[in-house]
């Protein structure tokens, strides 16, 4: 049965003491146990942030990796270097890094490959552009972001697979995605999962939905029955806020 989870996407925020301040406050959090609570903070906090959420039911993700596992790639992170500070979890295909640094499927589609043959779990991203959702490709868009980057793999390896649908019109902008716009695009995922795979494997993955989820928006989209939680930008920076929302289920 698929998990609710929560994630926190803090991006390229706070220095050394606001992140450590913010995840003491986390831990001062009651969190449901019905939920699995994930923060992905900047990789020069992780090992920090890995060591202090030691024995709570906060897991700590990287925002990224890269698709070779060692090299000379200055500047890079391996999912060999995360696993050795404790890190089992990635985010891959933000919609800022296919824009801001040329992201592809193909690209992506080596990393979701580096990643599992690390044993990472992936919290893989995608999503269309406002022109996109206007034209009405949003369906073919994101179909085909699944189909380039993920239907390579076999049934087995779906298991640590999360899906995180971000309608990129409305990350960030303050714009969110009616209830409704995100249950249709969440059911349209599992359809295509159905269709590539079946009905079982659809069924078991959990589908984030990453749009500007806030309080009082988290209860009434976590309610549609194909959104099994949220991937939290600006939210997952203040710690009452944050919880709030992994308490809306």
């Amino acid at each position: 049965m698929r998990k609710n989870i929560v994630a926190g996407n803090w991006k390229m925020n706070l220095d050394a003491d606001g992140s450590q301040a913010l995840i003491e406050a986390l831990k001062t959090k009651e969190f449901s146990n019905d939920v699995r609570v994930a923060i992905a903070t900047p990789a020069v906090y992780l090992a920090a942030a890995v060591n202090i959420t030691a024995g709570t039911k906060i897991d700590v993700s990287a925002q990224n990796m890269h698709q070779a596992t060692s090299g000379a790639y200055t500047g890079e992170i391996s999912a060999p270097m995360l696993k050795s500070m404790g890190v089992n979890i990635t985010l891959l295909g933000h919609s800022e890094r296919r824009a801001y640094f040329h992201e592809t499927d193909a690209l992506l589609a080596e990393k979701v490959n580096t990643a599992l043959e690390n044993g990472m779990e992936i919290i893989f991203c995608f999503g269309e552009e406002l022109d996109e959702r206007k034209s009405g490709s949003h369906f073919d868009v994101v179909s085909s972001q699944l189909s380039n980057a993920l239907f390579h793999l076999d049934a087995s390896q779906w298991s640590k697979i999360i899906l995180a649908y971000e309608p990129v019109w409305a990350i960030g902008t303050g714009e969110t995605a009616s209830p409704a716009q995100a249950q249709e695009m969440h059911a349209h995922i599992r359809s295509v999962l159905t269709g590539q795979y079946d009905d079982t494997l659809s069924q078991s993955v959990s589908i984030l939905y990453g749009g500007s989820v806030k309080p009082a928006n988290a209860q009434e989209i976590f309610a549609e029955p194909d959104v099994d939680g949220g991937l939290i930008g600006g939210a997952s920076l203040n710690a009452d806020d944050f919880a709030a929302i992994v308490n809306a289920f």
